[in-house]
Formats: structure tokens, C-alpha cells, sequence
């Protein structure tokens, strides 16, 4: 049991049947009256982020948050599968909990999967990947604007805006947070 008095900044919680994430804290002891602690919280299952005071003697459990490397293997229709590389488990994970986060990962690339009490809520991607342009309009001759960029699908299907001078079969950088280009191979 952590008390209110006691936050910090990244801990997680479970507040009202939600598990939840610390962002910001600030102890607030006005000049009347009694103190309290003032936070800002996220949601980790939804994203969701709120404002709540609470009393400094408030306790709150702390939530425990597993997050495991596995291997992405394969999708088979709304199932992602993931392998646990220690243990060799695999496990299918639907469409809708993924999202996203599988954009820019390639099949038997290593991802952390997160979950609460065993039901996995969030796939964590690696921050950055190497893939490869499979499609992408070549670059004019003397178009050398500043910051000038094109479109280009990449191998696992996503699309990234590319400086000029990269073209199809070229090997890139990416952030896989932002999804921008970062630098050739």
C-alpha cells in the first residue's frame, strides 16, 4: 500500500478499480486548512488521463505491471501471435489491442508485451527498426528545398515520409514513437 504522501512520478496504482500511472504530483499545503496532493493520472488500459486530489494518509495498492519480451511470430486474420522466448508459450492477442503498435514490426522481431493479472493490455514495440522501401517515386534532380520530403511504404506496409534522396531498396531508420524517418542504412 503506497500512501498519497508518498507519490512519485511513474508509479503505478490501482485507484477505483482502474490501474493507473502517476504523470505529475505536487503536495499542495494551502494556508488554510489541510494539505493535499494534487496528480495527474493515466489510465494504462485505455490512455485515459485525469485530475484527482487526494489526503496525504490516503493508501492506495500498488498495481503490478508485467512486461515481457516475446517474439512476434505471425498474424492469422484479427490474432496476432507472440512467442515467450524463455519459456516457448505462445500466445494470440486480438486486433483490437494491438492497434497500432505493430506498424513498423517486421515478423520474428522481439516486443514487450504488458499486462495486469495476466490479461495483456498494450504492446510495447522496440523504439527503433530497420526496414527496408519497397515503394517510393524517385527523387528530382536540383529539388534540394529545404527539408523537402516524399511518401514511401516501407516493408511491413506503413507509410513514412522520406527525404528525397532515398530511394526504393534503401534500408531506414525509423521511430517507431513518432513513425519518422531517422536515417539511411
Amino acid at each position: 500500500m503506497i500512501s498519497a504522501g508518498d507519490f512519485r512520478n511513474g508509479i503505478t496504482l490501482e485507484i477505483d478499480g482502474n490501474v493507473v500511472q502517476i504523470i505529475e504530483f505536487q503536495h499542495v499545503k494551502p494556508g488554510k486548512g489541510a494539505a493535499f496532493v494534487r496528480t495527474k493520472l493515466k489510465n494504462v488500459i485505455n490512455g485515459g488521463v485525469v485530475e484527482k486530489t487526494f489526503r496525504p494518509t490516503e493508501k492506495f495498492p500498488q498495481a503490478r505491471i508485467d512486461r515481457v519480451d516475446m517474439q512476434y511470430l505471425y498474424a492469422d486474420g484479427d490474432l496476432f501471435n507472440f512467442m515467450n522466448m524463455e519459456t516457448y508459450d505462445q500466445i494470440a492477442v486480438d486486433k483490437t489491442t494491438v492497434g497500432d503498435s505493430l506498424k513498423f514490426v517486421k515478423e520474428n522481431e522481439v516486443v514487450k508485451i504488458c499486462s495486469y493479472n495476466g490479461s495483456v493490455f498494450a504492446i510495447e514495440a522496440p523504439l527503433f527498426v530497420e526496414l527496408e522501401i519497397t515503394e517510393t517515386e524517385p527523387g528530382f534532380k536540383g529539388d534540394t528545398a529545404q527539408g523537402a520530403t516524399k511518401p514511401a511504404i516501407v516493408e511491413t506496409g506503413a507509410q513514412v515520409n522520406v527525404p528525397l534522396f532515398v530511394e526504393q531498396g534503401d534500408k531506414i531508420k525509423i521511430d517507431t514513437r513518432t513513425g519518422e524517418y531517422l536515417s539511411r542504412v
